[in-house]
């Protein structure tokens, strides 16, 4: 069956777009969707600790937001210079957005924090963006935590005061361009709570990248191109996925991140292999899961990849009655808003 773009477009009021995360974390609101009998219900986001059962495991990708924005100047002019990190490419060579205009040229050297770090471009690659070798002294991440910027996406236009409320309590490993949003609502206390009633939890790393928010242009979704992401699921986390299924016990995926990592993984039986690489998986209506017994997310971006993964997960139908129920209800999108969990 041939899938439109505009088959995952709905109506968002802009005033319902989340310019700011709520304290606490886990009072933002869940919508519980029934993906086998369509019910839904209003609850908070600490309700999943009702909601989820001993034995159940929760999988959480534990990938940290690089300060990935670079703001400097052209060594030769003084001219102002942006650089957005995108992917390492190894021996301190990056792929970079670079900003403003088409002005970075091979040979270019770039300079910031006052010369802390400097940049050379090499290539521009095609579609416009550079492969630039950065030279510093000491750790390149040190460094990008003292000079860098968070990378907010576009559509929050509030300036955030505290920076760690885009990075869940988990995050460990430096490397994403955009926060996995779904974890943002855990707090150490609903971590501890749900590890006391007998719900495991494992991780996995996905390290997110901007073309997560890389709309769909083409017509027909199958033409899409996805981009790639970096990920890594461990010999711990395969066996507590395995031990799970084995036992009767349901895996929840917590973002779509974390699913991707899964559903790449898995094999046609649904055991999981400890692995590490690169994921293009696209998911949308059709995929049979081989892994997944729920989600939760946040509510994403019309014609994009995740609301095609969600679509995928809980049903086209279902996904579009239900974002147009949470636009009624007044649900807060996007990367600060509400969840839904889908079981």
């Amino acid at each position: 069956m041939e899938m439109k773009r505009q088959d995952f477009a709905y109506d968002l009021p802009q005033e319902l777009i989340a310019q700011e995360p709520l304290e606490p974390r886990d009072h933002s609101r869940l919508l519980v969707l029934d993906r086998k009998t369509g019910q839904r219900s209003d609850r908070h986001f600490y309700d999943v600790e009702e909601i989820l059962q001993p034995g159940d495991c929760l999988i959480l990708n534990d990938s940290r937001v690089l300060p990935a924005r670079l703001y400097g100047n052209r060594k030769e002019t003084g001219a102002a210079v942006e650089l957005l990190l995108l992917n390492p490419h190894g021996h301190d060579v990056w792929e970079v957005l670079a900003g403003p205009g088409r002005k970075a040229r091979p040979g270019d050297i770039l300079t910031f924090g006052g010369g802390l770090l400097d940049a050379e471009v090499l290539e521009i690659l095609p579609g416009g963006n550079r492969l630039v070798k950065f030279r510093y002294e000491g750790n390149f991440y040190t460094l990008l935590e003292r000079i860098g910027q968070m990378p907010l996406p576009h559509y929050i236009t509030h300036e955030l005061r505290d920076t760690e409320r885009y990075q869940t309590v988990y995050s460990r490993e430096l490397g994403s361009a955009a926060a996995p949003t779904a974890g943002l609502h855990f707090t150490p206390e609903l971590l501890e709570r749900l590890k006391n009633k007998g719900v495991n939890i494992g991780f996995v790393t996905l390290h997110v990248g901007l073309g997560t928010f890389r709309p769909v242009k083409e017509e027909n979704i199958l033409d899409h191109k996805m981009h790639s992401e970096h990920y890594e699921l461990s010999e711990e986390t395969a066996e507590l996925i395995n031990r799970t299924r084995a036992a009767g016990g349901r895996v929840f995926a917590v973002g779509t991140t974390s699913c991707r990592t899964l559903e790449s993984v898995g094999l046609t039986d649904g055991v999981v292999k400890a692995a590490e690489g690169w994921t293009e998986i696209f998911i949308y209506p059709g995929y049979r899961f081989q892994v997944l017994d729920g989600l939760i997310t946040n509510f994403h971006l019309p014609e994009s990849t995740l609301i095609m993964l969600v679509s995928a997960f809980a049903g086209h139908q279902l996904t579009m009655e239900t974002y147009r129920y949470a636009v009624e209800q007044r649900y807060r999108f996007f990367s600060f808003g509400d969840a839904m969990l889908i079981q």
